[in-house]
């Protein structure tokens, strides 16, 4: 494949970027980083309005039929806006298990709602700090879920889960509905993420995959949601790029501008060539979909992507000195959400493990 977008592809690149410019509001998305259980509807709505909702699922479904290309694109905007709601890309992670579970009549029920954006969704894997643990403390016996997940993504919000279980000695994936599950709202230094203590008393859940094929699936559920997850990190990179590149040929210090001083220009490159490494790694993976390649390839977007937004947060900052700190100047979003995306779906020792296991041919 081509790693230039094609015409259509870039149709949809231009017109998510200017959705969300044009509705974004940067005081509202401040005000909800300090509230608990909210998330930015205006945001949520647009997702859904857009398609963007549908996009990387079957039209049979009530979908678009696009892949993760155009998924990855339209998160590129999103993470370019610190958008403030989960569901886009757990919302794909429960799509695909769907897909590739064994039920389909669950699949025909939940995946035309998620298309539509009727109902939201979370994956419920990790256990402390372990992205998908060897054995999980959540157990699945006779049709009924039971345990913790701690902390689980969207989870205050979401309507199904897709969880990581036991199931006699054995990994299972499990869909439940939550309504039938108990939810603590977890405060965190991002709060639009809907960080929720999921606690399963007894909750009807239907197993979609066993053993190694649970591990297998819930391996790709994580590579393609970490590849939606590192373009919404290019995209919040390039714009921290952008505003610091802006700020050092405008701001002025011993009668010149601060881009002028080698310290500062160095630095702003450097934050560029961590973009593109970043953007490449991405473009490749989600053009590896469905291939021997994909969790290779996902897990060097991830790692590449995570470390262009981590520092180029902490870079743009450091340029604007002390009013890169200030409420006002918004970077406070940017710089909770690149901790935020750093762990969820498995943190860097997670994915790269995944990356030298994939590498030295001991498949995780």
């Amino acid at each position: 494949m081509s790693i230039l977008y094609d015409e259509g592809q870039q149709a949809i690149a231009t017109e998510s970027r200017r959705v969300l410019d044009a509705r974004m509001d940067k005081s509202r998305l401040l005000k909800l980083l300090e509230q608990v259980g909210e998330h930015d509807q205006p945001f949520w709505d647009t997702a859904v309005e857009q398609g963007w909702t549908a996009l990387a699922i079957p039209e049979e479904h009530g979908g678009l039929g696009l892949g993760l290309i155009e998924l990855g694109l339209v998160a590129q905007a999103c993470g370019a806006a610190t958008s403030g709601a989960p569901f886009l890309t757990s919302g794909y992670g429960v799509s695909q298990a769907l897909l590739q579970g064994s039920d389909a009549a669950l699949a025909a029920n939940w995946l035309p709602k998620l298309a539509s954006g009727e109902a939201t969704g979370c994956i419920a894997f990790a256990e402390g700090n372990a992205a998908l643990p060897p054995a999980a403390g959540v157990t699945f016996s006779g049709g009924k879920l039971n345990g913790t997940k701690p902390a689980v993504t969207g989870g205050l919000k979401a309507d199904i889960a897709v969880a990581w279980a036991s199931a006699d000695g054995q990994p299972a994936l499990v869909v439940a509905e939550l309504a039938g599950a108990n939810r603590a709202a977890v405060n965190s230094y991002d709060n639009t993420r809907l960080y929720a203590d999921l606690t399963f008393n007894g909750t009807p859940a239907t197993v979609i995959a066993n053993g190694e094929a649970a591990r297998k699936l819930a391996l790709d559920v994580l590579a393609r949601m970490a590849v939606v997850t590192a373009h919404e990190q290019v995209g919040g990179a390039e714009v921290l790029m952008q505003v610091a590149r802006d700020y050092a040929v405008t701001r002025k210090a011993f009668g010149q501008p601060i881009g002028m001083f080698q310290s500062v220009k160095h630095r702003i490159a450097e934050m560029y060539g961590l973009v593109e490494i970043a953007r490449a790694n991405c473009i490749h993976a989600a053009a590896q979909e469905g291939t021997d390649e994909f969790l290779l390839a996902s897990a060097d977007a991830r790692i590449s992507a995570t470390e262009a937004y981590d520092t180029n947060a902490r870079d743009c900052i450091q340029i604007h000195g002390g009013i890169g700190v200030t409420w006002e100047l918004g970077l406070h979003l940017h710089m909770r959400r690149t901790r935020s995306l750093a762990v969820e779906g498995g943190n860097l020792l997670f994915w790269e493990d995944v990356l030298v296991n994939e590498l030295t041919g001991e498949k995780a």
